[in-house]
């Protein structure tokens, strides 16, 4: 008996002493001394990695250009659109007054240069469209050969597109000078009596600036489709050449059709730079006798001697719907695109 209520109390023991080892986990888990304050010190730590200063900073960094943009281009924007239905000299906004449709009436029906601006903005886009970018595409299919110096052609091709327009016209300016002009030297009609005016002819003047504005988007289109062809997959390519065919039927039926998104871009880049054509041609003549474009009459009536702006601003809305017309299916289409994506 004794031997047995031994045994009992000793096993009573062992359980009691087991469950007590069992019934607090939380001292075998609990974390080693320094490592809480470690975890706090380093919550404070990446607290701290903006200081107020660099907030600071990131305001004004973050906030100047946004608060220039909003105002020198939405609401300037906005406010064009609303000042297309009035008129004002720009003395006062106590001279500002409603006229509704006038502005628009009197573009379309009276303004005897409206029109042929028109007329030159369409001449603009179809020249750009035939002359330049044909032409480089060719450049860029060539330079995608991996020919020597082609990095140099790059460049040199490229050039135009860096230089301001204004510059790009003071220089064919020089060029087709009628006294000491690079192509009236060359042909001879530098003599008296023989002189080529390419600036002050209506008949010329247009087609001279076209030759400018084509120089400089030359060198554009090259860059759009180089970056174009290079992002073709080469087993294309290969597969073509496996099949027996050339090199003309291989740009054709096979590079061409994978550069349709470039020519989307091709085009919408070409109307633009249609639209917003001016340097070049206020350069020149400042729009006079056959040079006509919408952008040189909203400047005109802008900021010229008459001061019209709401009349201007009316042309300016024009010449915004024009571009939102081409602008917007444009971006629906691309936005379609990302999403099946």
């Amino acid at each position: 008996m004794t031997t047995e209520t031994t045994t009992t109390t000793t096993g009573t023991a062992g359980t009691a002493g087991t469950a007590g080892t069992t019934q607090t986990p939380e001292a075998g888990a609990a974390p080693p001394p320094g490592t809480t304050l470690h975890r706090k010190r380093s919550a404070r730590g990446h607290q701290r990695l903006l200081t107020r200063r660099d907030r600071f900073v990131l305001a004004v960094m973050a906030g100047v250009p946004t608060i220039l943009h909003l105002a020198l281009v939405w609401v300037t924007a906005l406010a064009s659109v609303l000042l297309a239905f009035t008129t004002w000299d720009g003395i006062g906004f106590d001279s500002i007054t409603w006229v509704g449709l006038d502005n628009f009436r009197q573009l379309f029906a009276d303004n005897p240069q409206f029109w042929p601006a028109v007329q030159h903005n369409l001449i603009w886009f179809v020249v750009l469209i035939l002359v330049p970018t044909p032409f480089g595409l060719f450049l860029a299919v060539q330079l995608d050969k991996r020919i020597r110096f082609s990095r140099v052609y790059q460049t040199a091709f490229f050039l135009p597109v860096v230089i301001s327009m204004a510059c790009i016209g003071f220089v064919w300016q020089l060029i087709y000078n009628p006294d000491t002009g690079l192509i009236n030297s060359i042909t001879g009609a530098n003599r008296p009596g023989h002189y080529i005016d390419w600036i002050g002819n209506p008949e010329l003047n247009l087609w001279a600036v076209l030759i400018a504005a084509s120089w400089r988007h030359t060198g554009y289109m090259m860059i759009l489709y180089l970056a174009g062809l290079k992002s073709v997959d080469p087993s294309l390519r290969e597969a073509s050449a496996l099949d027996g065919a050339n090199e003309w039927q291989t740009f054709r039926n096979v590079i061409f059709p994978t550069l349709r998104p470039t020519n989307t871009v091709v085009l919408v880049v070409t109307i633009i730079e249609a639209l917003r054509a001016f340097d070049l041609v206020f350069v020149f003549n400042k729009g006079a006798q056959g040079t006509e474009l919408l952008s040189i009459l909203v400047t005109n009536n802008i900021i010229g001697e008459s001061s019209r702006i709401g009349y201007g601003s009316a042309i300016a809305v024009v010449l915004l719907v024009i571009s939102l017309a081409v602008i917007i299916p444009y971006l629906i289409v691309t936005f379609r695109k990302e999403r099946r994506a």
